[in-house]
């Protein structure tokens, strides 16, 4: 008999590494998208995530610790490079909560860490004003992640192990019987399968209007690229890496990005984009907003010029859990999204998590079920 037939709609963090697990399964495998993986309207896009296992809620610490020897094993298989194992510092101030429960989550889950006093912090980054700073939380284990090429190197992985791939824009067919029937794509044509896997992030609300609609809100996040001195080895991967200022402030950066500039971008969510047809030209006051604060945290950069900016965005649930669940009204559509600015590092191990729900062996996550909601 023939293996079953999967679709997956999206080939971005969730979707391209859900359909390499589940090719990897036995599963017959269709990959569509719309712009292709890494393009510059996906969430996926852009040149640099940062891999890391701060979180307050156990489940992200666990994943992330799966995550990272996932991506070292799939990048020794592919002969690349994708992790930058730089090392992620989190600066924390009186409003702690967040590493405090880390600090415990990564100790439960193995994963080696640092804790200094601010002084120390200062003595070893002499680079950064540590102002308002209590402690600083290390990991030494984590890094960045490189987006675009990561995405494009699954789906040559994808293609090398016997998947299919169609670049075209999907919508949801007819749903009978309490089941998907087709997907009309945009050349066309009806794809049939057994099995659908709509992993469409900021664009999922729009093709599940019911289901999901307002549930995932894309938010427009304006990055900047820096540049640093000539000569001036302070702002390096090897000597700086990836940074965090969470708290009263919500700053986070990688320094080096493969000789990109000294990236920098807020955290806080912004305002409602369209991913589609979104004017993606930086914002002057979201620049002027970056100025002002590595002037303050960095000061050598007080100057840097502008190297380089983007405008992404984040596909943003109420309460920045992801959702992967079943739809509730067809037994043979999965939904899968909801990254809310910090998915991307877990592509390895959300598309195994997906794979064996889809084929039975693992059940929903709560945290991530549709009923939470």
């Amino acid at each position: 008999m023939q293996k079953p037939l999967v679709a997956v709609i999206g080939a971005g963090a969730f979707g391209g590494w859900t359909a390499l697990c589940l090719r990897r399964s036995g599963a017959r495998v269709t990959l569509l998208d719309t712009w292709g993986p890494g393009n510059s309207r996906a969430s996926s896009g852009g040149e640099t995530r940062i891999i890391r296992a701060t979180y307050k809620d156990r489940i992200y610490t666990e994943l992330a610790a799966r995550a990272m020897p996932l991506w070292q094993e799939n990048e020794k298989n592919w002969g690349l490079k994708l992790f930058h194992q730089t090392g992620v510092m989190w600066m924390a101030d009186e409003n702690d909560a967040l590493e405090r429960a880390a600090v415990e989550h990564m100790r439960a889950a193995g994963l080696p860490f640092e804790e200094l006093s601010a002084a120390e912090a200062a003595r070893r980054y002499p680079q950064i004003d540590f102002d308002g700073i209590r402690w600083v939380l290390r990991e030494n284990n984590a890094g960045f992640l490189l987006a675009r090429r990561a995405c494009q190197a699954v789906l040559a992985g994808f293609l090398a192990e016997g998947g299919e791939y169609r670049e075209a824009a999907v919508e949801p067919g007819a749903m009978k019987d309490g089941a998907l029937r087709g997907v009309k794509l945009s050349d066309g044509s009806v794809l049939v399968a057994d099995q659908y896997i709509f992993a469409c992030g900021p664009w999922l609300g729009k093709l599940f209007p019911d289901v999901i609609g307002e549930r995932i809100k894309p938010t427009r996040q304006d990055v900047f690229f820096f540049g640093t001195p000539a000569g001036d080895s302070r702002f390096t991967e090897e000597s700086l890496g990836v940074w965090l200022d969470y708290g009263t402030r919500s700053w986070y950066g990688i320094a080096g990005n493969e000789s990109r500039g000294f990236k920098i971008a807020n955290d806080t969510r912004g305002p409602a984009f369209d991913p589609t047809n979104g004017d993606r030209t930086p914002d002057s006051l979201a620049l002027k907003a970056a100025r002002e604060y590595i002037a303050f945290r960095f000061p050598a950069l007080r100057d840097a010029p502008l190297v380089e900016a983007r405008v992404c965005q984040y596909e943003q649930t109420a309460d920045s859990h992801f959702i992967i669940d079943r739809h509730p009204q067809a037994q043979n559509v999965w939904l899968a999204s909801g990254g809310s600015g910090h998915g991307f590092k877990f592509g390895p191990a959300l598309g195994d998590w997906i794979c064996q729900m889809v084929v039975g062996r693992r059940p929903v996550e709560p945290t991530f079920s549709l009923s939470r909601f």
